[in-house]
């Protein structure tokens, strides 16, 4: 199975990609809207872990290309506000499997991903 976390913040990617990669998961990790979309362009992972507040460019650009370039992969948006609680996300981003929250442990993450990643 093939991951792609979309997190500027290097440690807490990296935190991630650790615990996914345990269940054998080839992951990547895209730092940046421009990084996200150039692996885009010649992978199609079954799961994208994207953090919505990216700040290097736009999170639902990324959600957007990946969509429209990969239609069944699954798209796990991760947010520290609780903004989208309301289930809005999945209005915006249509590969939305599941949202959660940045607090979710990291092992927590690597089950769902697991999870999705089964039936992707």
């Amino acid at each position: 199975m093939k991951v792609l976390i979309v997190e500027g913040r290097v440690g807490l990617a990296q935190l991630w990609a650790t615990c996914v990669s345990r269940f054998g998961a080839e992951v990547e990790i895209a730092r940046t809207q421009p990084d996200a979309i150039s692996y885009l362009q010649n992978v199609c992972p079954e799961i994208v872990i994207l953090s919505l507040g990216l700040v290097e460019g736009s999170a639902f650009a990324v959600a957007d290309y990946a969509s429209y370039r990969h239609p069944t992969t699954k798209i796990i948006p991760v947010t520290s506000s609780t903004f989208f609680s309301d289930g809005s996300v999945f209005q915006h981003v249509p590969n939305t499997c599941t949202t959660l929250a940045e607090s979710t442990s990291p092992e927590d993450l690597a089950a769902i991903v697991e999870h999705y990643g089964m039936t992707a």
